[in-house]
Parts: structure tokens; sequence; C-alpha cells
């Protein structure tokens, strides 16, 4: 009776407590991991009735109802009033929008539930729960038990999962998703892409030492040094790290004082990464029983003056944006498969830059990009007007960047952190933007920080354009957006514009574009035709043979067409944002010529 009793206080105890996100895991695939990939039952709960009550509080953690909790009756007489079965399921890694029809417009609540056994390959391993992505909000439950909530909608996260919690056998783990838009979220309610619902990316359980490497960062200090840092966790941390390079002979011993241990060494030799040779070396760090490897380029990037320089030598960004979605099946991309199409795509455009806009994007891009020799600009979905003077949302912002930066600071191909897009200009925007860059300069001294600002492109009465936003003085690049001969006037206005910015620093154009409705043909005047897009390029490459010296390249919007609620127009747009130089068929348009071409004099 003691026993029982005991046992009772325990499962109580451990219902009542909720805990708390973990700090991120990094280099996720040289781990040691079990997929949760695959089919996941799930339940549509526009009302909360699974997570909040009658009185609309959130439910008690034991409340029998609660949709976390196990759906198999207790006895014939347990009332349920929800259930999980496999004639309701989703595919995870995916968005809900594409998966059934009724998903398509759906912003609300989707519990989704896994079952699960788990053996541990060596007695006191340390668990932990590890998501891609969840769109937009992720409260998680493992066997009736809350493990915590992550908001951002493109970051990864993780969970510690307790000794006590795990089964050998019969785990069932419970995800509550709701992709809803508020105003003091990041992105807030107003977006110009498609709000994809779900747990987008893979969910992996990710098995450790009980000391171990929870995240490494080594990068080129110069063409002939590496320095960076190790950060470990656990109770009884080992009195060194070594790390390694075994092409270059090299192993380096670094004494452990602490969980964060910096490392430094010169690298003779060293072949650096770049577009043309995208070297990567397999680097190894050893810390006690825990080892990590992953692959790595070395390169410096800088701003100099008028200059962005990479390993010390001017580079031109031959650009392009991509929105993370694959046309031709309206749905968000995930996969290694996915990336390869999208960077395929602007490889033959002949870019060897890409901006991942508007927010990060899987991790299967950048380490593709790392391969390919793509430079990319990787940004947080700090968009048009989220509600900068609210603390909270600055916290929201500054996590989403910790979180984009720590997943892949060892990423040859990311150059730019960029903090933000299209952010309207006054004090206390600019105040929120400055902060977020001195962040970013925090967590990564090595990249350039920007931020894609919005300039007046409408009709002018002078040739003369300026680039003046005050938050260019405190990026590397001065970035900005301009559509002049779509949203001002005609193409044929880029003949007399002139632009400029009052910085010394680089000049870079984050986006151009028009919208073209793939096979629509018309003459050139005539919006929304192939025809109309491929003038409008035509007009923007005569212009950028005037652009001054500081002028360093462009990522011209977009590479493909993709989903957009705000797109309505009957004809030519019917929920798609169509100035993709791909159509959503995955056709080129007239438009993808002429910037190839441009792209192939540089």
């Amino acid at each position: 009776m003691i026993r029982i009793a005991c046992a009772l206080t325990f499962v109580m105890g451990l219902v009542a407590r909720v805990f708390a996100q973990t700090d991120l895991i990094t280099d996720i695939p040289s781990r040691q991991t079990v997929s949760l990939n695959g089919r996941w039952q799930y339940i549509i709960d526009p009302y909360e009735t699974g997570f909040l009550d009658y009185r609309y509080k959130e439910m008690a953690r034991s409340d029998r109802n609660a949709y976390w909790n196990s759906d198999v009756p207790s006895s014939k007489t347990d009332k349920i009033e929800f259930g999980y079965t496999d004639k309701y399921s989703l595919m995870v890694p995916g968005d809900w929008n594409h998966q059934d029809p009724k998903f398509e417009y759906y912003e609300g609540t989707v519990w989704y539930k896994k079952s699960f056994d788990f053996v541990r390959r060596h007695p006191g391993d340390r668990i932990f729960l590890y998501f891609g992505a969840v769109n937009y909000r992720a409260d998680v439950y493992l066997n009736g038990v809350k493990l915590g909530m992550h908001k951002g909608g493109f970051t990864p996260f993780n969970f510690e999962i307790p000794d006590s919690l795990l089964r050998r056998a019969g785990n069932y783990l419970v995800v509550r998703v709701d992709n809803r838009r508020y105003p003091d979220e990041v992105p807030t309610v107003n977006t110009d892409w498609w709000n994809y619902g779900g747990i987008t990316r893979e969910v992996r359980l990710v098995e450790v030492p009980s000391s171990f490497i929870r995240d490494f960062f080594l990068q080129a200090a110069s063409a002939t040094a590496l320095s960076g840092s190790i950060r470990l966790s656990g109770s009884s941390l080992p009195s060194s790290v070594v790390v390694g390079i075994p092409e270059l002979g090299i192993r380096q011993t670094f004494p452990v004082t602490g969980d964060s241990v910096g490392i430094a060494f010169s690298v003779p030799g060293l072949q650096l990464w770049s577009p043309s040779s995208p070297k990567r070396y397999t680097v190894v760090v050893t810390a006690g029983a825990d080892k990590v490897t992953d692959k790595i380029g070395f390169r410096t990037i800088e701003a100099r003056g008028g200059q962005v320089l990479l390993n010390g030598k001017p580079i031109f960004m031959r650009g392009i944006c991509i929105h993370e979605e694959i046309p031709q099946e309206g749905r968000r991309a995930y996969s290694a498969r996915d990336a390869a199409q999208l960077l395929g795509w602007a490889r033959e455009l002949g870019c060897n830059m890409v901006r991942l806009a508007h927010y990060p994007h899987d991790e299967t891009m950048t380490r593709l990009a790392d391969s390919l020799g793509i430079l990319v600009w990787s940004e947080i979905p700090v968009y048009w007007t989220i509600d900068f003077g609210n603390p909270a949302v600055f916290d929201k912002a500054n996590a989403q960047l910790r979180e984009m930066i720590t997943r892949d600071h060892n990423r040859a191909s990311v150059i730019i952190w960029s903090v933000g897009n299209e952010t309207p200009v006054n004090t206390t925007r600019t105040d929120f933007m400055r902060r977020l860059i001195a962040s970013a300069r925090s967590l990564d001294s090595t990249r350039l920080i920007s931020a894609a600002l919005e300039v007046n492109y409408g009709s002018s009465a002078t040739s003369k354009r300026v680039v003046d936003d005050p938050l260019g003085q405190y990026v590397d690049l001065v970035a900005f957006n301009e559509y002049l001969g779509w949203y001002g006037g005609l193409p044929s206005a880029c003949r007399t514009a002139n632009w400029s910015t009052i910085y010394d620093k680089p000049l870079f154009i984050s986006e151009t574009g028009a919208e073209a409705l793939g096979g629509y043909h018309a003459d050139s005047l005539t919006r929304w035709s192939e025809e109309y897009q491929a003038w409008y390029y035509r007009e923007q490459v005569a212009m950028l043979q005037r652009m001054p010296a500081n002028f360093v390249g462009l990522s011209p919007w977009v590479l493909a067409d993709f989903r957009s609620p705000k797109r309505n127009n009957p004809l030519y747009q019917e929920g798609w944002n169509n100035k993709g130089v791909m159509s959503h068929k995955g056709v080129r348009k007239e438009a993808w010529e002429v910037l190839k071409k441009y792209y192939q004099a540089k």
C-alpha cells in the first residue's frame, strides 16, 4: 500500500511539472538519432477543445479530456470525448495545407500524435527531442507530460526528456500546433506568403552521452588561422577537448575550464572555400565519450569601403530570392530533394548567391549550398509592420535570430545574416533593428549583417534616387528593394534613374521584379504578360550598367512563383505571387533568359 501511494505521488508530481526548452543542440546529422518522421495521427481543434476548458482556461495537466493525454479508455465507463486514429493522419515533415483540401486556408490548432518505442543504446545516455521547425506555436507533450512550448515557425528547438518519462514501449508524443497569426508575433499578421501550418521539418530523438558537445563553432579568422568555441553540457565534464582536421594532419587539444571552450590555431596549407572551389574539410571534435563531425568550408568575408571581399578579393553577387516552396506542388519545401530543385534552378540561372527569404529555410538548403558553392543571405521574419515598440516582440525576434545563427554558424555559404525586410522608417523601428544587429554581431562576428531596406521607387521629378534609411549606418551591406517599373511607373522609368547611398558601404539590390502569369503572352505594354516582365528586366539590366562603383550585386524577386492569399486578381494571380522567373508549373518565363544573359556577362 505504501509503495502504491509513493508511486502515485511520484506520477502526480511528474504530471504537474512542465519541463523547459533546452539550449539548441547542433550538428544533428552527425548525432545518434531515431527518426520520428512519417505518418502522425491528428485532430483538428478550431475551438481549442483539447487545450482549454469550458471556462476557456488551460486545462489541468491531468484532465482526462485534454488531448495530450491517452485516448485509451481505462474502463468501459470512462468518458473520453476525443480520439486519435489512422483514418486521420498527416505526413511529417510537411505542411498540412497541401495534404487535404480542408486544410488549404486553415489557421488554428491541430493536434499531432506519434506512438513509438525506444531503447537507448547506452545506459546513462541523455535523450533529447529535436524539431527542425513547427509553424508557429508548438506545445509538446510526452506520455501526458508537457515538455514545453516553442514559438517561431522556421527555427529548430529541442527538449530534454527525463529518464523517468521515456518508456521502452508504448510512448505517445503529442504536439499541439497553432499557426494563427497575431499582432505581437514574428512575423506579424500581414505577410505576402502562404501561412503553411504543421510540423514542417524533421522530428528526431537525439541520444548523447551524459556529458556531451552541445555545439561548436569554427571559422576562418584569416587565410591561415581558425578560431571558434565549443559548448559542453553535463555535470562531469572532461578535462580537455580535441579538435581534429584529418586531411590537414591537425589534432589540437584544449583544456576545459568551464562549459564553453575558446579555440584558435594556425592552419598552414588551408584551401579556402569559394563559389568556384567549394572546398570543405571533415572536422572532428571529441570531448570525453562524445564525438561530433561536420564538413566545414573555411573562408573570410568582409565589407571594406564599397566592396564585399571574399577571401580578400572583391566579389559580385549574382543572386536570386527564394521562398521555401515547391511551386509545382504548392507546398513547403523541406527535403534534400527539394533543396536540390531550388538551388539547381538558381545555378542554371547563373547565380552564385541566393537570398533565402523571408525566414530561415530548412537546414538541407544551407548544407547543400555549402557543397555547391552558393553564397547565402539568411533572414529572420521581422517583416513589414511587427510591433517594434513591444519588448516581448523584440525577445521573440532575438530568439529566432539566435536559433538561426546557432544552427548555421558553421556553414561557409552563409555570408549575410539579415535582421528584417522592408521595415518602416521611424525611431522606434530603428532602435529595435539596431539592437538586433548588435545581437547578431555578438553571436557571430565573422559575417556581414544587413536588412532589406525599403525605398521610394515611385515616380519622381529627379533621376537621383538615394538610399538614406538611418538603419544604413548600422549594417555592413546597404541593401534595398526597388520595383521601378512595376509599383512605380513603367519599366521605361529606369532609363533616367540613378541610384546611390549616403553611406560609404557596399550597395546591394535585395529585390526587384515584376509579375507575369506563366504562359500568358501579349505585347510588352500589357501587364501580367511574360513580355512585360521581360521588358522590365531589360530596362533593369540597362539601369544596372549605371550603378555606382560600390554596387556589389542583386537578388531579384523571385526564383519561382509562390502562393500568397494577398494576390487575388482572378485572371492573373488567383492566390499566387507570380513574380517568379520560373512559373509555378516549373516552366521558365521569358525574363529568365534576360537575367541569365546578364549574369553570364558578369
